[in-house]
């Protein structure tokens, strides 16, 4: 699977996935429930960079102490919004509003995609950011088809 970066508005993103064939329902299905998954963990503060408490310690964390406090300490990290999934033959994609949520949350749904794509649903690449030539994001309505409002 290939993984390439246009440019990135982190409050008005588009991410693309082509897949080697037109997608199944049951394939449509595992790639919605992996983004809805990923965009409440987001909606819900989990990719703050500043609380990585547990990464940062290493390997032991064997009995470490958690500050409990760490999350009030750093600055919110919060995704804000996600449109419906759209599909067009071999392409889907689907906009976001990453909010203040930081790079952390790519990375973990790169790696998400990745085994998804490796066991369930043959995706050959994902582009974040930009648009398609071919599938303008002026066709689309995704500022009226919200799925979640803040």
């Amino acid at each position: 699977m290939q993984i390439h970066f246009r440019e990135i508005n982190p409050f008005d993103v588009w991410i693309w996935l082509k897949f080697s064939t037109v997608p199944s329902e049951r394939e449509k299905q595992f790639v919605e429930e992996l983004f809805d998954s990923w965009f409440y963990l987001g909606k819900l503060g989990a990719f703050n960079a500043e609380n990585l408490q547990v990464q940062e310690t290493g390997l032991d964390i064997s009995y470490m102490d958690y500050d409990s406090q760490g999350y009030d300490k750093s600055l919110l990290a919060l995704m804000h919004n996600m449109g419906e999934f759209e599909y067009q033959g071999q392409w889907a994609r689907c906009w976001f509003d990453l909010g203040t949520s930081d790079a952390i949350a790519l990375d973990i749904l790169i790696n998400a995609v990745q085994q998804l794509g490796a066991e369930y649903v043959t995706i050959e690449e994902v582009y974040i950011g930009g648009e398609n030539p071919d599938w303008l994001i002026e066709q689309s309505d995704h500022h009226q088809s919200f799925i979640y409002d803040n």
